[in-house]
């Protein structure tokens, strides 16, 4: 579970600065970074000592920390909320006041995703409709779920709850469709992708604009300097570690073949990149950060 590591992978202080901006067709999208920090390899699971020699010889990985604000020529989308630190002073730098987001769309709900939902109790973003698979909703407000926890590690299923609670009348659950498989739009040029594993509902979001696409995969990945060329490796705090190696996989072979951009909340900015199958035998891939036209 993700407050289990959150002590172990702060965050390198951050001040506030100038928003990157990019065009996917006619959407533009601003990486919200929150800063970034080194997770330490102790919290990978299924990486050998020769895979960790090889990529992350210092015993750590960078990571970022993102969230993405998504303008359409109709609608202003908010793709997580990170913790919030930062948010709503990035939001100012884009001239977005909070009640100017009309869609939330959440990956999953640990909190650096939804740290940035509430202030005081209350939504931040009063006019949002905010999106979240039947899954992960599910799951977070499970008691069965949370009591398999000690009393002191339930924090995240109390935040989860809050969230849920103050945005119940314009909560939207749905069910995540398979990356390539016939789907249904959230909204115009949104689709929900499952990618479960991470946590039970965990999804990413496939964006469609003219002939451009993006997926923003949400926690695919934690560690790319090791999960790319070692897909295999997963994450303690994995809720299903079996599962998330599984769509991984999945994804990185589509999105590889298809030429699909992708961007990630724990990649190091620009966080956009391209995925591209290795030259090596097996499953091994390489990022590169993509350089969208610029704004």
């Amino acid at each position: 579970m993700l407050i289990a590591f959150m002590p172990t992978a702060k965050l390198a202080a951050q001040d506030v600065h100038q928003v990157e901006t990019f065009d996917v067709g006619s959407y533009k999208i601003s990486v919200l970074s929150e800063g970034h920090n080194d997770g330490n390899t102790g919290l990978l699971t299924g990486a050998t000592p020769e895979i960790l020699k090889q990529y992350a010889p210092n015993g750590t990985f960078p990571m970022g920390m993102n969230a993405f604000l998504v303008r359409t020529p109709d609608k202003t989308v908010l793709v997580d909320a990170g913790y919030g630190k930062n948010l709503l002073d990035y939001l100012k730098t884009l001239n977005v006041t909070p009640e100017k987001v009309d869609i939330v769309l959440l990956t999953h709900l640990h909190g650096d995703h939804i740290g940035g939902m509430l202030k005081d109790g209350k939504p931040v973003f009063p006019q949002a409709e905010v999106y979240m698979a039947q899954a992960e909703h599910d799951y977070w407000s499970s008691d069965a779920e949370m009591n398999k926890l000690a009393e002191n590690r339930r924090g995240g299923f109390v935040q989860a709850r809050a969230v849920i609670q103050a945005y119940r009348s314009t909560l939207h659950l749905f069910v995540p469709a398979a990356l390539g498989s016939a789907s249904v739009e959230l909204i115009p040029g949104f689709t929900g992708i499952a990618a479960y594993g991470h946590t039970p509902g965990h999804t990413g979001f496939l964006l469609q604009s003219g002939g451009s696409r993006l997926l923003i995969w949400g926690d695919l990945t934690h560690a790319m300097a090791v999960q790319m060329p070692h897909p295999e490796v997963a994450l303690s705090f994995d809720v299903n570690p079996a599962q998330a190696v599984a769509i991984r996989k999945e994804i990185l072979a589509y999105v590889a073949k298809h030429k699909i951009p992708i961007a990630g909340m724990h990649i190091v900015p620009p966080a956009m990149g391209k995925v591209e199958k290795s030259k090596t035998k097996g499953e091994s891939y390489r990022f590169e950060p993509f350089s969208f036209k610029k704004k």
